[in-house]
């Protein structure tokens, strides 16, 4: 990665923008923050310079001069034969240097990389290169981050000289609040998940499991292939929930569901049906029920494993 005081300009082309670039202009300011934001297709600017790094325009991909673009043919693809775009390239470049900035501890670089990879920068270089069709979301194709930025460029008839580059101007902070929150959710994932296999270990083969807060902690069981724990048992600020653990990630089944006799009760009423005092809440749909301290959480997960057998 080239030196902070060499780069000082960022280079991406003018005109309408897409997610590509504008998350390709988000790393880049971090890491280069006293850099200019340049955005032109003059030749002048989208030429191989020490003093710059040309992103999604430039028509080569040409780490050693620091040109990252897409759009010329054969294009630069991933290991898999899956397109890249801007940010693709970007963040195989630079990503690892983006998350040190963002103090992701050194032990967890590696993996919360692969992680936004996967899961955040891939999707927009699929839609960027027409690989991935936003209606593949089905009725919620209008809110993927893709086309939500999109919605930040100027109205087609905005003429005004100024439009493209300020509508740029105005989306960078919201691309960065999306990348940012990626980031670190991605590496409180991995946070939580070192502290649900050290409780997994613990519990031995009881079927709930108890956290010592509330944490992400359905792909760490999965992970752990712990298939015999049925709920996840912690405090909350001033009580404590029973969480049933869903069967897989694209369904909403869970390994066991609280009793059915508990479904939508609330206080005096759960507490009778479930026999315990401390019993407060049981949601209708029968996945999260709240108790007033940890032995009645505790209590009322044993109950609803003897059920659930």
């Amino acid at each position: 990665m080239p030196d902070r005081g060499d780069i000082r300009n960022l280079v991406t082309h003018s005109g309408g923008f897409h997610a590509d670039e504008l998350l390709s202009s988000v790393v880049l300011t971090r890491l280069y923050p006293d850099a200019r934001l340049i955005r032109s297709r003059d030749a002048e600017w989208i030429t191989p310079s020490a003093d710059r790094i040309v992103y999604d325009v430039g028509r080569q991909y040409a780490p050693d001069a620091q040109i990252f673009d897409h759009h010329q043919l054969p294009g630069p693809m991933r290991p898999d034969g899956r397109p890249y775009s801007s940010i693709g390239l970007i963040w195989a470049h630079y990503g690892r240097a983006y998350l040190r900035a963002l103090d992701v501890p050194e032990s967890a670089v590696e993996q919360v990389h692969a992680a936004v990879d996967s899961d955040f920068v891939l999707p927009v270089d699929l839609m960027d290169n027409g690989a991935l069709d936003p209606g593949s979301a089905g009725f919620l194709s209008e809110l993927t981050l893709p086309v939500l930025l999109e919605t930040l460029k100027p109205e087609f008839d905005d003429r005004s000289p100024a439009a493209d580059d300020a509508a740029f101007a105005a989306a960078l902070p919201v691309a960065r609040t999306f990348l940012e929150a990626a980031v670190k959710g991605r590496a409180a994932k991995q946070r939580a998940a070192a502290m649900v296999h050290a409780a997994i270990v613990g519990a031995g083969r009881s079927q709930v499991l108890e956290l010592p807060m509330g944490m992400p902690f359905r792909d760490a069981i999965a992970e752990a292939g712990a298939d015999h724990l049925l709920f996840v048992v912690h405090p909350r600020d001033t009580d404590w929930a029973i969480t049933g653990i869903r069967k897989d990630a694209d369904s909403f089944a869970l390994r066991a569901d609280l009793p059915a006799h508990w479904a939508g009760l609330t206080g005096p009423e759960l507490a009778q049906a479930s026999g315990v005092p401390g019993a407060r809440f049981c949601h209708a749909a029968r996945f999260l029920a709240v108790a007033a301290d940890r032995d009645s959480a505790l209590r009322m997960a044993a109950l609803a494993v003897e059920a659930a057998q």
